[in-house]
């Protein structure tokens, strides 16, 4: 519903690589009716796939600018880090966990709000909306910090077994190929430092899944 506002979603056609996506989805027990491609290149020259919806409304998104940088067989390779995703059920342990992290901000902010201790800190006699606001914003960073680096260990965890699924279901060297490319046209840092990886990445480094995928 909210997709289409800003982007143009049309059906893939059929050909040699809808036919690869529906045979591989076939054989992994994924059931697929939906494939769109997205304008994507009217943002951005990053390539990209993603998967959404559940039960019938499944559907996989490949960006426009995908299709051009990449083979058929690194297409599909992707595709298949994309279904680990959804095998794995990491869409739902990402919910979970997002539905976690907003109710604990939610409960740390009815602390703060109207605190008259807080707001006394700041200079403030009478304890009022906006300056509890301001009192979260500088006491929740710290917790923020927190919460976001287990959130990224948990996501590069995932990517991990998303790529083991790839290269135990579909072909390792496919996924390979596919991930050179794509950091080539993303600009990837290709030797960030292990601590800064650790603190801010989301992903694991390139050369890191290579060497999962190899071993």
């Amino acid at each position: 519903m909210i997709v289409p506002i800003f982007n143009k979603q049309v059906p893939l056609q059929d050909g040699s690589l809808r036919t690869k996506i529906e045979a591989y989805a076939k054989t992994v027990g994924f059931e697929l009716h939906n494939i769109f491609i997205i304008d994507g290149s009217k943002r951005s020259t990053k390539a990209n796939a993603y998967f959404s919806g559940f039960g019938k409304e499944k559907r996989i998104t490949l960006y426009d600018t995908l299709l051009n940088d990449l083979e058929e067989e690194e297409i599909v390779g992707v595709l298949a880090h994309e279904v680990g995703h959804y095998k794995k059920k990491h869409i739902i342990a990402n919910v979970a966990a997002s539905i976690f992290t907003t109710g604990l901000t939610l409960w740390l902010l009815s602390l703060f709000i109207g605190n008259p201790l807080l707001s006394e800190a700041l200079g403030v006699s009478t304890p009022s909306f906006h300056i509890g606001l301001i009192v979260f914003g500088i006491l929740y960073s710290p917790v923020s910090a927190v919460t976001g680096l287990l959130m990224n260990i948990l996501s590069r965890k995932f990517e991990y077994q998303a790529d083991d699924f790839a290269k135990n279901t579909y072909n390792a060297e496919a996924l390979i190929s596919s991930l050179k490319k794509l950091s080539k046209t993303s600009l990837s840092n290709l030797t960030p430092h292990k601590a800064y990886v650790f603190v801010h990445y989301s992903h694991p480094t390139l050369l890191e899944r290579f060497n999962n995928l190899r071993r």
